[in-house]
């Protein structure tokens, strides 16, 4: 055997073992990600069924396969790199554990869902190195469109869609009666709901864009030019849908556009305007890079064992580092007591008396509380209800701060929100910070005053209350909280239910708190 051919002998050698190194690798990886799966399954199972009951998040089901898929096409590319387990994203990895644990003392799903699928390109790092996760950057990464989030853009949607059809209206020249998210034109009336808002149209084309920005450019600032087309243009264009269905309304006499043809016409113009997009966006193509031959001699120069005994300890150090945060959160869900709380009605005061009976059909829609209070209060014939749910030893689906414990729910045939914003106001030297709702009711309209009480501290954000709760599950202080809700009725305008809103939590506000003290104290 001549020295070329004992040499080139030697490199495919060389080439096997390191095939057989990044096969183990890559398996203990995958093991480290079934790991990661099996002691968080709750949190997966909860994006998976979101995908299956939501035509929102369906998109999801496809998330893992594309990112498996480029993966994949990234394989020649790993093949000329030797995984090197990278030790420094151990306390990376413990700060998405312990994010994941507050989120689930307090309940907060989507930051469970998220530091789930955050820890997935964590455990490729730590266990295969930084070389092997920047390559797959983009891959891993793109998990995170798997998480249902989106929600919270609903309100904001909503109002601009309102805004835009009713100022396309104006300017056609057909006069707009509006109230908040309704509002009527000669020939019928309208409102934009949740399904109006444009939100499943925005995360699709987000989705895509990024996906299409990936596989389509090379450079940084068209990428970044192309997403941020792919977030304004489907806002804009949703716009324009809601006032392209409403005048197809407007113009048929009402016979158009009014059932589910309303639907059908508004994926449509998505559909053209999102393959508009994207046939603007094939201008600007950049061709991907070939396989040179210098990837092959980075290829042949990688040829070398992989350090296999550090991967395997990369491995289990992060095997123990995921199953420690499950393992301490169900220590801490043991605190508290599932007994009812003692509420009581807060007595009457300052001239307002407790009479018995209801206001109205109305009632706020939260889920589970453990205690509540939906008490008339008179005073100089003037009436104002007063709301308390009170929730403590909470879980998963029975807690005060959730997605459906609201005012009212989709679908309500009698109530609807007409609009909300924040109310600061001052009592006795204190700050009183409340969330204003105005409700559209078929017989009447009611203004309501909400905040949450939790542990002794009032609050307005959901956010605010959230880390409240997970603090106090965290040290073992319980997790007593509730939302109060004043509320009154008006005919024409809020502002005559606003004066006596404002004395009766004036009067009542002490009596209120104390009611709540005393059924934390147990």
């Amino acid at each position: 055997m001549t020295q070329e051919q004992a040499a080139l002998a030697a490199g495919r050698r060389y080439a096997a073992a390191a095939d057989r190194d990044w096969l183990y690798a890559a398996a203990l990886a995958a093991g480290s990600i079934v790991w990661l799966l099996a002691w968080y399954w709750p949190a997966a199972w909860s994006i998976v069924s979101i995908w299956m009951r939501s035509e929102t998040f369906a998109h999801g089901f496809l998330i893992f396969p594309v990112s498996a898929y480029l993966v994949w096409s990234r394989r020649r590319e790993l093949a000329a790199l030797v995984p090197q387990p990278d030790y420094r994203v151990l306390p990376l990895l413990a700060a998405a554990g312990f994010g994941w644990m507050l989120a689930n003392l307090a309940g907060v799903l989507i930051v469970q869902q998220y530091s789930l699928v955050i820890m997935i390109p964590l455990l490729v790092w730590l266990v295969l190195g930084k070389e092997v996760a920047r390559t797959l950057a983009f891959p891993l990464l793109f998990l995170l469109f798997a998480v249902p989030v989106g929600d919270f853009l609903l309100p904001p949607l909503m109002a601009y869609t309102a805004d835009f059809t009713v100022f396309a209206l104006q300017l056609t020249g057909i006069p707009v009666y509006r109230d908040g998210l309704f509002f009527a034109i000669p020939s019928g009336q309208w409102s934009v709901i949740e399904a109006c808002s444009g939100l499943r149209y925005l995360i699709s084309s987000v989705t895509l864009g990024w996906l299409y920005a990936y596989l389509t450019y090379r450079s940084t600032w068209r990428r970044a030019v192309f997403i941020v087309l792919s977030m304004v243009v489907p806002i804009v264009a949703n716009g324009l849908r809601a006032y392209m269905i409403v005048m197809i309304g407007h113009l048929s006499g009402m016979k158009l556009a009014t059932g589910i043809d309303h639907v059908i016409y508004g994926w449509v113009f998505f559909s053209l305007v999102t393959l508009m997009l994207f046939w603007i966006g094939s201008f600007w193509r950049e061709q991907g890079d070939a396989d040179t031959a210098q990837q092959t001699a980075r290829r042949v120069a990688a040829a070398q064992p992989a350090p296999m005994a550090r991967i395997a300890l990369a491995t289990l150090a992060a095997g123990a580092m995921l199953a420690v945060w499950p393992l301490y959160a169900a220590r801490l869900e043991t605190v508290g007591s599932p007994k009812p709380p003692p509420l009581e009605t807060p007595a009457g005061g300052g001239g307002w008396q407790a009479v018995p009976g209801k206001m109205t059909d109305w009632a706020p829609h939260f889920l589970g509380p453990r205690a509540e209070v939906n008490q008339v209060y008179i005073k100089d014939g003037r009436r104002v209800g007063l709301y308390i749910g009170y929730y403590n030893y909470q879980r998963q689906g029975v807690e005060l701060i959730n997605s459906e414990n609201v005012l009212v729910p989709t679908g309500d045939k009698s109530w609807a929100k007409s609009g909300e914003s924040l109310r600061d106001f001052r009592l006795g030297g204190r700050r009183i910070a409340a969330v204003q709702t105005r409700l559209r009711g078929v017989h009447g309209h009611l203004l309501t005053w909400s905040w949450y009480w939790i542990e002794g501290q009032r609050t307005v954000s959901p956010y605010f209350g959230k880390l409240l709760e997970a603090v106090a599950k965290l040290f073992a202080t319980g997790d007593d909280a509730a939302v109060v809700i004043v509320y009154a009725p008006y005919d024409d305008r809020p502002a005559e239910a606003e004066a006596p809103m404002q004395d009766f939590v004036e009067q009542m506000l002490p009596a209120t708190e104390r009611s709540l003290d005393a059924a934390n104290r147990g």
